[in-house]
């Protein structure tokens, strides 16, 4: 028996959809023992859908049509955004009809709203290619680690970025060039803001840490910052003491509670996530039975996305995604917890401090250090012309980040300071 499918959206991941389920019926079929019919995609630009080879009569502009055709089993929403998305994903609930989507936003905004909406239609909501690509992190989550008590969660999320801190690292781009070369490669929207100032992270880290701690998580808990404010300067010294920056997605169990951020990091170049380049993903995920295992893939793309997204269609048609979605507390059984405030979190850190070159400077950074607490593991400052501004890289042991905050802001108060003092966390494990 066929299972019916209609695609929403036919921009670059919903025509490489549209397009499998079109031309790879067979491998389906060999693999999973499933047949998958797309009945229908639908797009309000009619004539893009037409460009992009989907059968003229497959195309419809009109999202009713799905919701009153009995044959169509699965809607997939790849829109994105939040709205008019959460209006046709509960609205194909409402019908009777499993969802599957990629909308990491929907997601981390409404997510609680519409696993309640597919439980009371029982129905089922798949969403594996929210999160890392082609990387099945959803499933590891909910099926091959559900033995572990998870502690704690390490992610490259963001194909965007990584392309981006890719190119000024290793082929000594700015950040207008590089982010330019990452739209022209399909990475990037034309409005890249979400990705590079970390909200993009931030809606999959929302996600992966609700399967992981099986909590609640609501978006205002996540810290976050982006890499759009980043200089060349930073990088370049990073490379100079052994290190790579990577805007990472942390979360983690503490004593006090969940710890989640979003925020560039010095990686060591000998760490596993200091080597994954360009457009690709890899996610480090710490286990008390199965230690740490890491997931690494394509992040971005039509094909590799399309991927993920067929794997949930197939879930569904096979029938395991219905009782896992029904039975699995993981996925809608959330607990509220307790989440630490930024300024507890500890961490080792960059300081990049802008001085004049003067006698007492270093004297009068280091002391304001010390009287919070800070040690210090090594301090950088290349030859300069005296009295003039020269940049002095300190690096910390561990320390918390609220006296990190409180040190900084004594030492842009020193009169020989020249510029706002950069921090930056660094990851040496």
């Amino acid at each position: 028996m066929a299972t019916g499918v209609a695609v929403v959206g036919c921009g670059v991941i919903g025509s490489a959809v549209a397009e499998a389920l079109l031309k790879e019926g067979k491998l389906f079929q060999q693999r999973a023992g499933v047949t998958l019919t797309l009945r229908h995609v639908v797009e309000r630009d009619v004539e893009r859908a037409k460009k992009a080879g989907m059968p003229a009569k497959l195309i419809t502009p009109d999202f009713d049509v799905v919701l009153k055709d009995k044959q169509t089993d699965i809607v997939v929403e790849l829109i994105g955004g939040l709205e008019p998305a959460r209006t046709f994903v509960l609205k194909a609930l409402k019908a009777g009809k499993h969802v599957v989507t990629a909308n990491k936003y929907l997601l981390a905004m409404h997510g609680a709203e519409i696993v309640a909406a597919a439980k009371k239609a029982k129905r089922c909501v798949q969403f594996e290619a929210s999160c890392g690509g082609a990387i099945p992190i959803i499933a590891a989550l909910t099926e091959s680690l559900l033995a572990n008590d998870i502690n704690k969660i390490v992610g490259i999320v963001n194909g965007t970025c990584n392309y981006i801190l890719t190119q000024m690292t290793q082929n000594g781009q700015s950040y207008a060039d590089a982010l330019a070369g990452a739209q022209a490669a399909g990475f990037a929207e034309r409005d890249p803001t979400f990705d590079v100032n970390g909200t993009d992270t931030a809606h999959k880290l929302a996600i992966l840490s609700s399967l992981a701690f099986g909590a609640e998580v609501p978006f205002e808990k996540i810290e976050r910052a982006g890499i759009d404010t980043l200089s060349d300067v930073d990088l370049k010294f990073a490379k100079e003491l052994g290190y790579v920056c990577k805007l990472l997605a942390i979360g983690e169990k503490t004593p006090k509670g969940l710890s989640l951020r979003v925020h560039p990091t010095f990686v060591s170049t000998s760490h596993m996530l200091g080597a994954v380049h360009g457009s690709f993903n890899a996610i480090s995920v710490y286990g008390h039975a199965a230690g740490q295992t890491l997931y690494y893939g394509r992040g971005a793309g039509g094909k590799p996305t399309s991927s993920a997204v067929i794997a949930d269609i197939i879930d569904i048609a096979m029938g395991t995604a219905e009782v896992l979605f029904s039975k699995l507390p993981v996925l809608v059984k959330k607990q509220k917890v307790a989440f630490v405030p930024s300024s507890e979190i500890v961490s080792r850190n960059y300081l990049r401090v802008t001085a004049l070159d003067v006698p007492g400077v270093l004297a009068n950074i280091t002391n304001i250090l010390s009287k919070h607490g800070i040690s210090l593991a090594a301090i950088n400052q290349h030859e300069s012309k005296a009295g003039q501004p020269v940049p002095i890289v300190i690096t910390t042991h561990e320390a918390k980040d609220g006296d990190i905050a409180k040190a900084i802001g004594q030492i842009d108060q020193l009169k020989q300071i020249t510029a706002n003092t950069v921090r930056i966390r660094v990851m040496d494990q």
